[in-house]
């Protein structure tokens, strides 16, 4: 297993007057080459979890244990931890710093310690991969769209060779053509690398379509953590958490109630059609 979460406890403001729980007794395990969606509301605690798996915030209690070490023990190498688990910020231009897109994703690569050509083979690679094509190499990242800002902010985790790939809210502010090429690109990383993907999202669609696991966080506990159907199964629930079902999900709910014969656990578009054809089919 790449990476387990064993009971761990996070408070902001700890020892004082304003203690308040952030993570109440989170245990998860992440097996290698999963595509996983985490939702929950703003203020649930899915960014603080996130930054718990690549050690950016230690737990007040609980273990983390990455491919069996414990990475709380003194020994331990922090920095081969964010190495191996990369984190994607909602916002590209916090991780963007470089006078240019090559250079911003050399920089990982090159403090791993790697000589040029290497450093440079696996940056180059990152980029082509996440389709920044080569006229963009020596522009400025800060005056790109931000969907390339995203692109290159996920190559230059991509150019560390991580095993898990978190994202949080990657698709946030971008317009529906490039929030549809952002997670295609990564359900593509995912299938060609193996690459476990955890996907932070608001939207309902996003993580019914490409997720295989889904995981809800309220109030800092794992309320679910099944596959997306029978998560969205639970609509009254997610809706008790500030949480709805996909909308395609939604409708098809309420054809059902009306008496038509297709399937109310539908989760995409493609999906419904496909129950709605079948329907009709049988009559």
């Amino acid at each position: 297993m790449s990476l387990i979460l064993d009971k761990i406890n996070y408070y902001y403001g700890k020892g004082t007057a304003f203690e308040t729980a952030a993570l109440k007794n989170i245990s998860l395990t992440i097996p290698d080459g999963e595509f996983i969606g985490l939702i929950g509301h703003t203020g649930s605690g899915k960014s603080t979890l996130i930054q718990h798996m690549n050690g950016l915030i230690k737990a007040d209690s609980g273990s983390i244990y990455f491919n069996g070490q414990d990475i709380y023990d003194k020994d331990f190498k922090m920095t081969e931890l964010r190495r191996k688990v990369g984190l994607v910020f909602q916002y590209p231009e916090h991780q963007l710093f470089e006078a240019t897109v090559i250079k911003d994703v050399l920089y990982g690569p090159t403090n791993m310690g790697l000589d040029k050509l290497k450093a440079e083979v696996l940056a180059y690679g990152s980029l082509r991969a996440v389709g920044i094509s080569e006229d963009l190499l020596d522009a400025s990242p800060f005056e790109l769209s931000g969907g390339q800002k995203r692109r290159v902010a996920i190559a230059g985790i991509l150019a560390m060779n991580p095993e898990i790939l978190i994202l949080d809210e990657p698709t946030a502010g971008l317009d529906p053509m490039g929030r549809f090429e952002i997670l295609n690109l990564l359900k593509a990383i995912h299938e060609a690398k193996g690459i476990t993907v955890i996907l932070v999202s608001h939207s309902m669609e996003d993580v019914a379509e490409f997720a295989e696991r889904l995981i809800v966080i309220d109030d800092g506990e794992i309320k679910y953590d099944d596959e997306p159907r029978k998560v969205f199964a639970h609509a009254e629930d997610l809706r008790k958490m500030g949480l709805e079902v996909p909308q395609c999900t939604e409708l098809m709910g309420r054809l059902a109630d009306r008496g038509l014969d297709v399937d109310r656990n539908c989760l995409t578009i493609d999906e419904a059609v496909e129950s709605i054809l079948n329907g009709n089919r049988r009559k």
